[in-house]
Order: C-alpha cells, then sequence, then structure tokens
C-alpha cells in the first residue's frame, strides 16, 4: 500500500500510488463521524418539543457544536503539523463517544450544550489531521483523496436525518446512546490508521520536509488575496447549508405542511446530492483545475437557490438535488488550492477550512434562528438565496496549476 512521500506537492516521478486502502478507512470513519454529528440537527424537532426551545436556542446548539470546532481546528492543525500524533483520531473520536451518550440522556438545556460541545471538540481533532493522511495517502492525486475523504462525511450527514427519521424520532431521544456503537468501531478503525500513519512517519514523527516544487514560492499579495477570495466563497456556501441543515425541515412543515419524517426525507435527499457532488468536484478539479470547479460550483448553484423559496413541492425535490449536487463539488477544489497556495501547511490549512466551515454554520445557525424568530422562515430562504451570487469573485483566483506546469516543464 503506498502513498505520497510527503504531505505536499511533489514530482510526479516521485510518487507512489494512491494508497486507497487508507483512504476507504479514513473516509469510513468520517461516514461514522459525520453520521453521529448529523444526527443533533437531525432530532431538533424532538428537542424543541421536548425542552420547550424556541428558534434562537436551536440556533444556539448548532452555535455551541460548531464553534467549538472552529475554534480549535486551527490550533489542532498547526500544532500537529510540528508534532505529527497519529493516534489523536481515536482520541477525538472518544471526546465524540462522550457527547453522544450525554445527548441521549440529557436532563436539562445546559446539559445539551455541553454534549453538543463535546461532539464539536471531537470533529476539531478528526479534521486536520484526517485531511493530512488523505493527502499523505493521495499519489498525488490531491484533490481526489480530499474528495474520498469528505464523500464519508457527507454520506454520514446524509445518512442522520433517514436514521433519525427510522429510529430516534419512534423510539425516542434514548435511542441515540445505540449510536455509541458506531463511535467504537470508528476508534477501533482510527487506530489502525493511527498505526499505519506512525509506520509511515518513521521514528521521532517529525514532519517532512517541503518539496522543491513547493519551495517555489506564490507572491504573497496573490496569497492574501487568494486566501481572502476563497474565505468569502466558504462565507456563502456554509452559510447557505446552514440554512438548509437547520432549518429546511422547519421550511417545509411550515410551507407544505409536511410531517417530521416527512420533511427528514427531503433533507436526505439533499444531502445524498451532496456526497454525490463532493466525489464529482475533487475528481474534475485534478483534470481540469480547481479554479474552473470553483467558479462552477459556487456562482452556477445560483439559479437553484433563487428559485427554490418559490418552488411547489413537485419541484422542491429536484431543485434541492441540483443545489446539493453543484455546491457541494466546490470544497474539495476549495481545501486542494488553499494547501497548494501555502505549501508544508497541510494541517493549518485544513483546520483552518474545516473550522472556518463550522464556524461559518453556526454562526449563521444563530443568526438565522434569531431573524425566524422574527422575520419567519420563508423571509430567511428569500434572502440566502442570492448568497450563491458570491461566487463571482472566484474571478480573481490564479491559475497556479498554470504555474505548476511551467515548473514540471522546467
Amino acid at each position: 500500500m503506498g502513498l505520497a512521500c510527503t504531505n505536499t506537492d511533489i514530482q510526479p516521478q516521485q510518487m507512489e500510488t494512491t494508497a486507497f486502502k487508507v483512504l476507504g478507512a479514513i473516509g469510513f470513519s468520517h461516514l461514522l463521524n459525520d453520521m453521529i454529528q448529523s444526527l443533533l440537527p437531525a432530532i431538533y424537532p424532538l428537542l424543541k418539543s421536548s425542552f420547550s426551545l424556541n428558534f434562537t436556542q436551536i440556533g444556539l446548539i448548532t452555535l455551541t457544536f460548531q464553534i467549538t470546532a472552529s475554534l480549535l481546528q486551527p490550533m489542532v492543525g498547526i500544532y500537529t503539523d510540528r508534532h505529527p500524533n497519529p493516534f489523536s483520531l481515536a482520541i477525538g473520536m472518544g471526546c465524540t463517544l462522550i457527547g453522544l451518550i450525554i445527548l441521549a440522556f440529557a436532563p436539562s438545556y445546559g446539559i445539551l450544550l455541553l454534549a453538543a460541545g463535546l461532539v464539536g471538540t471531537g470533529s476539531s481533532v478528526f479534521h486536520p489531521e484526517s485531511s493530512r493522511i488523505a493527502r499523505m495517502a493521495s499519489g498525488g492525486r490531491y484533490g481526489l483523496a480530499q474528495s474520498l475523504f469528505q464523500v464519508g462525511g457527507n454520506a454520514g450527514n446524509a445518512m442522520g436525518p433517514l436514521l433519525a427519521a427510522m429510529i430516534v424520532i419512534p423510539y425516542g431521544r434514548h435511542s441515540i446512546a445505540w449510536f455509541s456503537l458506531a463511535a467504537l468501531l470508528a476508534i477501533l478503525v482510527l487506530w489502525q490508521v493511527g498505526i499505519w500513519y506512525k509506520r509511515k512517519q518513521g521514528p521521532g514523527l517529525r514532519p517532512v520536509a517541503v518539496s522543491l516544487h513547493d519551495k517555489e514560492t506564490i507572491p504573497r499579495r496573490t496569497v492574501v488575496v487568494s486566501m481572502s477570495v476563497l474565505l468569502t466563497l466558504i462565507f456563502s456556501k456554509f452559510i447557505y447549508l446552514a440554512s438548509i441543515n437547520s432549518y429546511f425541515i422547519f421550511f417545509l412543515i411550515h410551507k407544505f405542511h409536511l410531517s417530521v419524517q416527512s420533511a427528514q426525507f427531503h433533507l436526505f435527499v439533499f444531502l445524498g446530492a451532496v456526497a454525490l457532488g463532493t466525489v464529482a468536484g475533487g475528481h474534475i478539479g485534478d483534470r481540469i483545475g480547481r479554479k474552473r470547479v470553483i467558479w462552477a460550483s459556487i456562482l452556477g448553484v445560483a439559479p437553484f437557490t433563487l428559485a427554490m423559496p418559490y418552488a411547489s413541492l413537485e419541484w422542491t425535490g429536484p431543485l434541492t438535488f441540483m443545489t446539493g449536487l453543484i455546491l457541494s463539488s466546490a470544497f474539495p477544489a476549495i481545501l486542494v488550492f488553499a494547501q497548494e497556495l501555502l505549501p508544508g501547511n497541510v494541517g493549518m490549512v485544513a483546520g483552518l477550512f474545516f473550522g472556518l466551515a463550522f464556524g461559518m454554520a453556526g454562526v449563521g445557525a444563530a443568526v438565522l434562528g434569531k431573524l425566524v424568530d422574527a422575520h419567519g422562515i420563508e423571509y430567511v430562504y428569500h434572502m440566502c438565496s442570492f448568497l450563491p451570487l458570491l461566487g463571482v469573485l472566484a474571478v480573481f483566483l490564479p491559475d497556479i496549476e498554470k504555474r505548476y506546469k511551467r515548473f514540471k516543464a522546467a
């Protein structure tokens, strides 16, 4: 089982084969991790009735989870760039396991917030290190590796609402405890990944030197402008996703008078499309260039989001599917693009972007919850439908793929 010799870009003749077994293991663990995490928003209607919560309090649950993850992820990434810790993935999953059990039996709203914070802590450890391992195992196919890693998470996010509809809603909140078995399985898998990681890093677990390819630096001004654009695109993408993940069920119930279970199946359709789009985005970005994928994904989804608030129930399903499919294709390309802008900082970049994604989603959920309480849920979906228009800023991204081609030809 081969892997790339460094956790950064290397020349083609130095590449080993893609380690699909490792990518499969972290992708499967990502599925289990995000399946557990997606149970939280999927049971919001149950929590709302059980604890008599308003939409602002629901938003604060999301905020607690997302902010915990977003604040810690960049710090975890920076630390592990310099001090690799192969078994941190299993330890982080342990935090998720504890948070899951507390969520199943929490007696009060304050304890619910504690459970959300523990799940967020587990996520903050999991994502930067898993992204690093995906790059190490990529064999140079960075976009494909990130897609395979991320699609596990997207598939888990899609399964959460479905499992909530099939298990948690009929049998009650205590049934969440059964999902601790999934967390235990993930810990076992990640421990084996940690053994592989430790063996590949060698004695002392020193960070790997940056290759000559990466030492050809990009001008600082270009990096600053490009990172600003990428962060703005992350803002537009994940605020919109927050509106879907936290409130789409309520929107469907309000507008079309669906049952909770029927609305959760619609959310499953959206999240399933997100999983498909993630796989496509990374692979296509490796072939045609990441800037083109970013441009087409963020801006290209705008016609569908603009139409969704006005659509009938029959059209809401197809529009939801196309929105998830197109919008999700951007994130693998954005992440790899940023890692190529800042070579040698794989964990930090992954932690920053995953952390920002969670943070934006958390802040967005809290703010949108306040707006729902003040103006109604349809107002929020009309407002959020314009966010993808920020994708026009992708025109300011440099063509770094051309730079790499010049380097290889030199």
